[in-house]
């Protein structure tokens, strides 16, 4: 089993930056797959980013590309999301989540973080 805790939200303004942090515990973390999801007021959760157990695989989704970075620590048994130039769109509450394979699709994520408000102010 794995427990996520996110940190780093907050509130910010546009352009500006922000990292979030999902520290796991147990010692299988390097064996899942991660992923950030983001649920804003009134619509589905979606999948921001993932990335594979190793890191050589990650996925964007098109509206946070070239501005959002994901990345892991695996001897640190932590996930990152680097995000750069914020825009109100942005807002949302954010969650990590782990698979046991590289995927999007939310249903193949075993476990889930409590998550962390990010709200960007125009």
């Amino acid at each position: 089993q794995v427990q996520l805790v996110e940190s780093g939200g907050g509130l910010v303004q546009a352009g500006d930056s922000l990292r979030l942090s999902c520290a796991a515990s147990g010692r299988t973390f390097r064996s899942y797959a991660m992923g950030w999801f983001r649920q804003a007021p009134g619509k589905e959760r979606e999948c921001v980013a993932a990335i594979s157990w190793n890191g050589r695989s990650t996925y964007y989704v098109d509206s946070v590309k070239g501005r959002f970075t994901i990345s892991r620590d695996n001897a640190k048994n932590t996930l990152y999301l680097q995000m750069n130039s914020l825009k109100p769109e942005d807002t949302a509450v954010y969650y990590c989540a782990a698979a046991p394979s590289f995927t999007i699709v939310q249903a193949e994520y075993d476990y889930w973080g409590q998550g962390t408000q990010v709200t960007v102010s125009s």
